[in-house]
């Protein structure tokens, strides 16, 4: 399985328009962060987790020839602002399967109305294939996805699991009973958006605890906002298992 991470930011991005804050100024390139979204590939499957306004952007930088399925996460627009931009796959492979929430489904549609119109359908619009899910198991292709039911403040948000590998993100609040379901992994991907606590998402230290509990062989942090360092100085401070994830980067399980 390879994981890329396509964005790593905040729902701004990193740097932060108009910011002049050390870290936005910054050269490093790990300090530049798209919206989050990943891709994750098997020898047969692409699947996509969330599909952000900066997807042409990243798709350009990490070519997928085929996808699989789409699994958005939730409604907010750092996650979904892309959906028009799978025109072009759309016109090579055709519907895209996506899965969500029923009430994702319903803010796609509306905001998408042209998407999933059933007449006077404009010919050049991205297809797709709705998919309701709720927070049980569920198959794509054989393979399992289990979802991870959690609170970003009090919306609602799926994370995913595949096999040993976890992704949630936009989380501020994980049930013990949702926590049994991370586990026993090989990777561990969460949010931790800056230092200082936040309401709707897990600061730091918040992260940190979790992992320690779960312990997962390793863990990847995203979602992150330039108030939570530079990259390089924040990474030497964290646990030997414990990364900051950063755009583009490739991991394999």
């Amino acid at each position: 399985m390879k994981i890329t991470f396509l964005g790593t930011g905040t729902s701004t991005g990193v740097p932060h328009i108009g910011c002049t804050d050390a870290v936005c100024l910054s050269k490093n390139s790990k300090d530049k962060r798209l919206r989050s979204a990943i891709s994750i590939e098997t020898e047969t499957k692409n699947f996509l987790i969330d599909c952000g306004p900066d997807f042409r952007q990243q798709l350009l930088k990490n070519p997928i020839d085929n996808i699989t399925a789409i699994l958005f996460t939730h409604e907010h627009a750092d996650h979904i602002g892309g959906l028009d931009d799978l025109r072009t796959i759309c016109h090579k492979q055709g519907a895209i399967p996506i899965y969500a929430h029923q009430r994702v489904l319903d803010a796609l549609k509306k905001r998408y109305d042209y998407i999933f119109a059933t007449e006077n359908r404009y010919k050049g619009a991205a297809k797709v294939i709705s998919n309701t899910i709720e927070n049980k198991p569920f198959f794509i292709n054989k393979q399992e996805i289990t979802p991870i039911d959690v609170l970003h403040g009090n919306w609602q948000v799926f994370g995913y699991r595949f096999d040993d590998f976890a992704y949630v993100t936009d989380v501020s609040f994980i049930s013990v009973a949702e926590q049994e379901k991370l586990k026993g992994l090989k990777v561990l991907v969460l949010d931790a958006l800056r230092i200082a606590p936040h309401p709707t998402h897990f600061c730091l230290a918040e992260a940190l605890t979790l992992i320690a509990k779960l312990k997962p062989e390793k863990a990847y942090l995203t979602h992150i906002s330039y108030k939570l360092g530079f990259h390089d100085e924040i990474e030497k401070q964290l646990p030997k298992n414990v990364f900051l994830a950063y755009d583009n980067l490739i991991i394999n399980i």
